[in-house]
């Protein structure tokens, strides 16, 4: 079958990656990849197609999303322990994605869509129209292949709007 587009290529890579990680006898990572791997297959079952590679992308940042929140919920009821291991899990999951922008990156990213909507309406933008800036900033990290967390670009937003 060579006419196999992109979309795929990520789990051909974790099911390299899982029976890397069964030979070296690592649980946590043998775990995780298979958790990756479901989920990837889940999606595609919904979707009745392969997953496009920004699909792919969508489901791993879900998954990374999911397990942020199990930290906290973990580390407010005093159980670190599980923090870490769903920690460990995010480790293994972002190696699946593009690398996250840093944040001096994602503020220049911020002030270049700020500049843009300045440009197109001729004023500087409001708190109001931080949707439109988030929609640009988002554009841009999609369009470079990129990745940042979206309440991190959220909460940039809004500071460089409310400054």
């Amino acid at each position: 079958m060579n006419g196999m587009s992109e979309a795929g290529t990520t789990e051909n890579l974790v099911n390299q990656q899982i029976i890397l990680a069964m030979k070296a006898h690592d649980a946590v990572r043998t775990t995780t990849l298979r958790l990756i791997k479901n989920s990837l297959k889940n999606k595609a079952i919904e979707k009745r197609e392969m997953l496009t590679p920004a699909e792919e992308q969508q489901a791993l940042a879900t998954m990374i999303k999911q397990r942020r929140d199990s930290i906290d919920q973990f580390t407010k009821g005093g159980r670190p322990e599980l923090a870490d291991k769903e920690a460990a899990e995010i480790v293994v999951i972002e190696e699946f994605l593009p690398k996250a922008l840093d944040d001096s990156a994602l503020q220049a990213l911020v002030a270049e869509a700020i500049a843009e909507v300045t440009t197109a309406s001729g004023k500087a933008p409001t708190p109001k129209e931080m949707g439109q800036v988030m929609k640009i900033v988002q554009a841009k990290l999609q369009a470079a292949s990129l990745r940042a967390e979206g309440r991190t670009v959220s909460e940039m937003v809004k500071k460089a709007l409310a400054g």
